[in-house]
């Protein structure tokens, strides 16, 4: 079975590839669990924090605790950066409520991040 902090990695290669193809420069990468901003990037001359969530499905990735993304929000606006949410679903791709397995295919709930306001 997969670990929490592989699924975690699974979301942020997801999320990192994403901000890869939209022209974000990265400036600061957090891979540990529920260490905060997991990403800080630069794009047009404008700092942007992205929280990254990885959840098993039937959790539903779009879902955030409003606590702790408000704290962040407020932590990224003492430095003008904007904050966004990117929620990563995983699901066993032969049975959804089957573990997900190192090894075996796996299918992946991602449809981009939310800037929070």
């Amino acid at each position: 079975m997969i670990s929490e902090q592989e699924l975690h990695n699974l979301a942020m290669k997801t999320v990192g590839d994403s901000l890869r193809e939209n022209d974000f420069e990265f400036l600061t990468v957090n891979s540990k669990l529920n260490k905060d901003p997991q990403f800080v990037c630069l794009k047009e001359k404008k700092l942007h924090f992205f929280i990254v969530r990885a959840f098993k499905y039937p959790d539903n990735p779009k879902s955030y605790d409003t606590h702790i993304i408000n704290k962040l929000k407020d932590h990224a606006e003492n430095f003008g950066a904007q904050t966004y949410y990117a929620g990563v679903g995983f699901a066993n791709s032969k049975n959804y409520e089957e573990p997900i397995n190192k090894n075996e295919p796996y299918v992946i709930n991602f449809e981009g991040w939310t800037q929070i306001e």
